[in-house]
């Protein structure tokens, strides 16, 4: 058990003052409980709320995995472990998960981590592959696991439980009540905790109905842009196609945007996140996909140009603005014969839009592509201190750095770019020359 001092360093770490009260409740029912389902609302800080219980878990002379987590989507798996890091335990983490490289993952193992995150697919991969062992897992937390489910991972997942002989603790987590509950997940009596959004949060939130003359809303979405003073939006699409055709037809008027969704290879898709987290790009079309579980940014506006069949998804869309006592616009592109759902409230105020209004600015940085990372020793100070000096970069010059495996992304003022690069272009970082160049 870590001591109150403990614990307040590792809030320290996190940049946190003190946990929430759903944080100290689920905190609470995790370390006396076998059982426990967590409800709680994007954004209100779930991952802290079971990982701190899990580090009260560990034992530190135990060499094997004691706490698996499993998640639907990479992106949510490398979130958690960003924060695991973050809270600096001095137990090691890995995280596993389709399009890394299965071999770098198996070397990993080898020194088995105390916490492994990851999604079904892979990490049922793994078991079949036997790249680790499962006797020492005592702990199981599935985040976001309706989704999991939704997304077909029925079957792995309970091929994984199954193998969890010496498992004593199940907590599942999830933004969404009312979800249904699979026979093999074995839950046994859970304690049940659910919170909700408290009335100061929900009221930040305000949504707004834009009606489009036509059916195709294309042109509706165009003015809407134009509209929000150059700010970065999420803009939601029913399916896969939809996001792709509506990024085309907005690159057509002269708007820039990047698609995101889960037919894209996970490389393309990281990137396009990575260049909507630090300003490359304002505006990200995408799938339910990116409703949760996504490290990006607090959203000033997200804009539904399909609305989903299901209440919870809106509710999750909306859940990417309005958080931690931010406030934000949801704005919902209606076509006059379209029919509305029961859950959109009748009371909504209309949204007039001015056709005349300007295209939105470009966006402040674009993203350069470094062909090194942690893998060749390089970080982000490695970075900095590169373009600082022989690139001649002032601070403000630079934006988020990101430093993976064997590459790294960082992001530069547009009107700096071409200057850094013809500087740069015969100089060595820490000995070594890397290809850089404008991120594709």
């Amino acid at each position: 058990m870590i001591t109150p001092q403990q614990q307040a360093q590792i809030l320290t770490n996190l940049g946190i003052a003190a946990l929430n009260p759903m944080q100290e409740t689920a905190k609470k029912a995790i370390l006396q409980d076998n059982d426990t389902f967590l409800i709680a609302p994007t954004g209100s800080g779930k991952t802290v709320g079971f990982l701190l219980p899990v580090l009260n878990l560990l034992k530190s002379d135990q060499t094997t995995v004691q706490c698996l987590i499993l998640t639907p989507s990479r992106e949510l798996a490398m979130q958690i472990e960003q924060v695991w890091k973050k809270m600096a335990t001095g137990y090691k983490v890995n995280v596993c998960y389709g399009g890394h490289p299965v071999e770098t993952e198996i070397k990993n193992l080898s020194n088995p981590p105390a916490v492994l995150i990851g999604t079904p697919g892979r990490i049922s991969d793994h078991i079949s592959r036997r790249s680790f062992s499962m006797e020492g897992i005592h702990t199981l937390i599935l985040d976001e696991f309706d989704k999991s489910l939704a997304l077909g991972f029925h079957d792995e997942m309970e091929f994984i439980i199954s193998g969890l002989r010496n498992l004593r603790k199940r907590v599942l987590v999830s933004a969404t009540s009312g979800v249904s509950i699979p026979d093999f997940i074995r839950l046994k009596s859970p304690t049940k905790l659910t919170f909700t959004a408290n009335e100061d949060e929900q009221s930040s939130l305000t949504t707004k109905l834009v009606y489009s003359e036509s059916k195709d809303k294309i042109d509706t979405l165009f003015q809407l842009l134009c509209s929000l003073d150059s700010e970065a939006a999420l803009i939601f699409c029913n399916h896969r196609e939809a996001a792709e055709r509506t990024s085309e037809l907005l690159a057509e008027r002269g708007i820039h945007s990047l698609v995101y969704h889960g037919g894209m290879e996970q490389a393309d898709r990281e990137r396009a996140l990575i260049q909507f987290r630090n300003g490359s790009t304002r505006y990200l079309v995408t799938t339910d996909l990116a409703a949760r579980g996504l490290d990006i940014p607090e959203m000033k506006y997200v804009i539904h140009y399909h609305l989903p069949l299901q209440e919870h998804e809106f509710t999750h869309r909306n859940g990417r603005t309005a958080r931690m006592h931010a406030s934000g616009t949801a704005y919902v592109i209606l076509s006059q014969e379209e029919t509305r759902p029961d859950y959109l409230d009748t009371s909504l105020d209309e949204l007039f839009l001015n056709p005349g209004t300007a295209l939105p600015k470009p966006p402040d940085f674009v993203t350069l592509y470094v062909s090194g990372g942690k893998k060749n020793k390089l970080n982000k100070v490695d970075i900095v201190g590169f373009f600082s000096q022989k690139g001649q970069l002032d601070k403000g010059d630079l934006g988020l750095i990101e430093v993976k495996d064997f590459i790294s992304f960082a992001a530069v003022k547009q009107d700096k770019v071409e200057a850094l690069l013809a500087k740069i272009s015969q100089e060595k970082m820490k000995g070594k020359k890397y290809k850089i160049e404008v991120a594709r």
